[in-house]
């Protein structure tokens, strides 16, 4: 059974930092691209990143270029989203996705294995 579990959300203040950890099993994501989302109750999900199989390119929603990162080890199939200078607007639930395609992408439809998700709160 193939599983993306997400760990590492929590509460913070404003300006605070935090990283997210996305760790897979099941099967491999070596070839594969992966992706942070995130989405509030009644909202769309939103893009936050996306990185390519190798982490050669990585691509960021505008709204987060230069705060945020993210990054892979191949070698233990996990990604991570690393979180600086976290605004209270970034309150959601973030979700880590892999892709079917080793491309990195914005768009929600390449990514067919989803985690649960792990909640993130930025207090004012």
């Amino acid at each position: 059974q193939v599983q993306l579990v997400e760990s590492g959300g929590g509460l913070v203040q404003a300006g605070d930092s935090l990283r997210l950890s996305c760790a897979a099993s099941g099967r491999t994501f070596s070839s594969n691209a992966m992706g942070w989302f995130r989405q509030t109750p009644g909202k769309e999900r939103e893009f936050v990143a996306t990185i390519n199989w190798s982490g050669g390119n990585t691509y960021y929603a505008d709204s987060v270029k230069g705060r945020f990162t993210i990054s892979r080890d191949n070698t233990k199939n996990t990604v991570s989203l690393q979180m600086n200078s976290l605004k209270p607007e970034e309150t959601a639930v973030y979700y880590c996705a892999a892709s079917r395609f080793s491309s990195e992408s914005s768009a929600s439809w390449p990514y067919n294995y989803w985690g649960q998700g792990t909640q993130v709160t930025v207090s004012s």
